[in-house]
């Protein structure tokens, strides 16, 4: 039984997920975003919020101890320098996972992971120029009904009177002789 093992493996030896898993922070890291399935996405979420976590704490201990887990030193610069200052007031949740679709080949769902204080789209407020009208019933309804009944009488007269002011400039038929 399975009881209490909640890790996911993702078929793969410990060896090939650690490694996998390592080059995929380094890779989040480095680009803010990165288009992988949504099973290794979760995993990858577990894997570096920790190590965003430790980057709070700019000490040789934290840094020696994220370099462990990365294994790139451009990962780790990057981590301590920009990401930390930019996350230095969350606490917690750095990671978003947006899903698009999936994949044709084998079906697989497909996300997007991306650093959440990266995405200028998601921060920028809503522009207030596009805001959305209801639709409200007429509050003059029953004024309405009697003004159109008037407008329609209007204009069968009008069209009575267009009538014949049609018919006395028509030419008259002559005879042909």
């Amino acid at each position: 039984m399975r009881h209490q093992k909640k890790f996911n493996h993702l078929g793969r030896k410990s060896a090939h997920r650690k490694a996998m898993l390592s080059n995929m922070a380094a890779s989040l890291i480095i680009h803010k975003r990165i288009h992988t399935t949504v099973a290794k996405a979760k995993a990858l979420r577990v894997y570096v919020e920790p190590l965003i976590t430790k980057s709070k704490e700019d000490t040789t201990h934290s840094r020696r101890t994220v370099f462990s887990y990365l294994q790139s030193k451009e990962a780790v610069t990057e981590l301590f320098r920009e990401i930390s200052k930019k996350i230095m007031d969350r606490p917690g949740g750095y990671t978003r996972i947006l899903k698009t679709g999936n994949r044709f080949g084998d079906n697989a769902e497909m996300c997007l992971i991306e650093l959440v204080d990266y995405n200028e789209a998601m921060l920028s407020p809503k522009e207030e120029g596009k805001t959305k009208s209801t639709r409200r019933k007429r509050a003059g309804a029953k004024k309405a009904a009697g003004d159109t009944e008037e407008k329609v009488a209007e204009h069968k007269e009008a069209k009575k009177t267009s009538k014949k002011a049609e018919e006395s400039t028509a030419p008259e038929e002559t005879p042909e002789a």
